[in-house]
């Protein structure tokens, strides 16, 4: 299995905080990767500078083989890397439907002329009816639950036809029953091929799903193994209590 990301000794400090320090690890192709750690750890801060949020003070981030230390979100959305945030961003004034659209990156003028090329609408209703978003397709997204808005970030995601996605926190905030539909979302997504790297403070989560589990510390790579490993490993078990 090749590495599909590669983090090189990446370091970002903000007013003298080390919030990531000399940080190094990598995501094989075609796995459910967790990137776990107590409060303060780096992670947030690290999913910034591998999509293009935050620029680094120092170090590499390599993506299918190329490098895009610095790129622009953008970019990087088009180039396959996309990424879903803790609190889902979505757009509240445009309807479900419209946001799939805005996601596939056809511009906003498809949204006022109300000609949504075929293949987009296709690709929209599709995901839709997956994600058991269609019977509320032409709801404005802001009217949809918490839970839902989660499943329309993860599905606008998904227009792009990413090969790396990156999960920030997708169980927050979000009921067992949504927890499930989450999971087996993440499941059947990554045997049609997408790799995953997820950040996830619910261990059952990601116990039950992930491997490998990648473990962070006062922004390093302390530990990166199985998840069964990780629950039983003496630096990690020291930095949560610690934490």
């Amino acid at each position: 299995m090749s590495d599909l990301l590669s983090i090189d000794s990446v370091s970002k400090t903000f007013g003298g905080v080390h919030a990531v320090a000399g940080c190094s690890f990598a995501v094989a192709e075609g796995t459910i990767t967790a990137l776990i750690g107590p409060n303060g750890s780096g992670k947030t801060t690290l999913f910034n500078i591998i999509t293009g949020y935050l620029k680094a003070d120092a170090g590499h981030v390599t993506f299918a083989g190329r490098d895009v230390t610095g790129d622009d979100p953008g970019r990087l959305y088009r180039s396959g890397l996309s990424r879903t945030f803790q609190q889902a961003r979505v757009f509240p004034q445009l309807s479900v439907l419209e946001n799939l659209v805005v996601a596939a990156g056809r511009g906003w003028s498809q949204l006022f002329t109300k000609r949504v090329g075929g293949d987009d609408r296709r690709r929209a209703s599709e995901l839709l009816e997956e994600f058991r978003l269609a019977p509320v397709a032409d709801l404005l997204a802001a009217d949809l639950s918490y839970g839902q808005r989660k499943l329309l970030e993860f599905a606008a995601v998904l227009m792009s036809s990413p090969t790396l996605v990156l999960l920030d926190e997708p169980t927050a905030g979000v009921n067992p029953v949504m927890i499930e539909t989450m999971e087996r979302h993440i499941r059947q997504r990554n045997q049609a091929g997408i790799t995953f790297l997820i950040v996830e403070h619910d261990m059952t989560f990601v116990m039950r799903l992930c491997d490998p589990v990648i473990v962070l510390d006062a922004g390093r790579q302390i530990f990166s193994g199985q998840p069964a490993q990780v629950q039983s490993n003496a630096l990690v078990l020291d930095a949560y209590l610690g934490a």
